[in-house]
């Protein structure tokens, strides 16, 4: 819920909106019981404060049409030279969401004011009227921050580094953390599904990209001594009535509808994915960007640039522990997550693809070369990553035959 609020163009501006409301009437308390208190020079006759304020409000909503637009031709911009999944940063920028919400709660408030003057008085309600110059002055200083960021914004190094700090900040909660996820219980080996008996197949109820898996959850909404093996992972697209966990023993007739259900709450599925558990698709991000370079308008540096952030998010990845993928909890419950990504499979995701398009640029083949041979170093040793290496070497000899062609 929090990551969707996130996004919306519309949570930020409607609470502004209403604090303003808010603001309003207690403005309009306060004058009529402290208009003594404000200097002369700050009263208004009603006929300029009208005119003020009409003209406050035409100008705010036109200049919100002005930002609206420059937003969109941002995202266009963005998508066709980049790729369309980094617009998530985009509808994501918090600045955004303050400007429009800052001018929409302008316009709405000089609009009210305008029917609180009485053209029959000898002034005009004098705190409400600073108030909408403040909105005003206020508008105008966050109109030109926003120029200045919407077009840092359009720079490829800083989207990069965006999609490398929010994936990074994920990374450094592995094996365990709040966003990736608690730990389920004490690893074990897997058992063969063979030797299990008969089994009971949970659908997914639903189309769309797993964003989360609470695999607590999921454990708890099954007996003791059930094998729960889940047959999709964060980042993959769910299938409706396609198999979603697969259980060992079959659970009684009575409580597999409850499973189900509870089962389809364990996960946030959505039309796109999201970077809430998703390490992958951060390098997802990063490859879009090196390929749409290559491939449309054969722009190598972006895509050396792509591939330098690729090793310093790789080389984190390769160091950290993933979480196991075989667990027992105390109730004898055991999930198995078989279908997460290794350390190999992030190797191959982050390289293989890079291969069609890099072999036409020497440039590209090389930096791809040095980022593999460091994280081959980085690795070296460490328990646990034959498959890394191994998938590593593949990578590096795809490399180094392109460079010979």
């Amino acid at each position: 819920m929090s990551d969707r609020l996130r996004q919306s163009l519309l949570f930020v501006p409607a609470v502004m909106l209403i604090g303003v409301l808010v603001i309003g009437f207690a403005l309009d308390w306060l004058d009529g019981r402290l208009t003594r208190l404000l200097p002369q020079r700050l009263a208004f006759a009603p006929d300029v404060a009208v005119l003020l304020l009409s003209t406050i409000a035409g100008a705010t909503i036109t200049t919100a049409g002005v930002v609206f637009s420059l937003l969109v031709v941002s995202l266009q911009l963005a998508s066709g030279q980049f790729s369309p999944r980094v617009l998530r940063r985009f509808w994501r920028d918090r600045f955004s969401h303050v400007l429009i919400g800052l001018l929409l709660a302008t316009f709405a408030f000089c609009v009210l004011a305008l029917a609180r003057v009485n053209t029959h008085e000898e002034i005009a309600p004098p705190y409400t009227v600073l108030f909408a110059l403040l909105l005003t002055v206020a508008s105008v200083i966050v109109i030109v921050v926003y120029l200045d960021r919407i077009i840092l914004q359009q720079y490829v190094g800083d989207i990069m580094h965006r999609v490398l700090e929010e994936t990074l900040r994920l990374i450094a909660e592995l094996p365990y953390g709040p966003h990736i996820g608690e730990r389920r219980g004490k690893p074990v080996s897997p058992p063969d599904p063979d030797t299990l008996g008969p089994s009971f197949v949970v659908p997914a109820r639903i189309n769309g990209w797993v964003q989360q898996i609470s695999t607590r959850s999921l454990l708890a909404t099954v007996p003791a001594h059930t094998v729960v093996r889940v047959e999709t992972r964060v980042g993959a697209y769910l299938t409706l009535d396609t198999p979603l966990l697969t259980l060992w023993p079959p659970p009684p007739p009575d409580q597999r509808e409850r499973i189900g259900r509870l089962a389809a709450r364990s996960m946030i599925v959505a039309t796109s994915r999201s970077m809430q558990q998703d390490i992958d698709f951060g390098i997802r991000q990063l490859n879009d960007i090196a390929l749409r370079a290559l491939s449309d308008d054969n722009d190598a540096t972006t895509a050396v640039e792509a591939v330098a952030r690729l090793g310093s998010l790789m080389r984190p990845l390769l160091l950290a522990s993933l979480p196991a993928r075989s667990v027992e909890d105390d109730r004898g419950r055991i999930l198995l997550t078989l279908r997460d990504p290794d350390h190999a499979t992030y190797v191959r995701h982050a390289f293989a693809q890079l291969h069609v398009y890099a072999a036409r640029h020497p440039q590209v083949s090389d930096v791809i070369a040095d980022t593999i041979r460091m994280l081959q170093m980085a690795c070296e040793g460490l328990p646990g990553r034959e498959a890394a290496r191994a998938e590593l070497d593949r990578q590096l000899t795809i490399t180094l035959a392109n460079l010979t062609d």
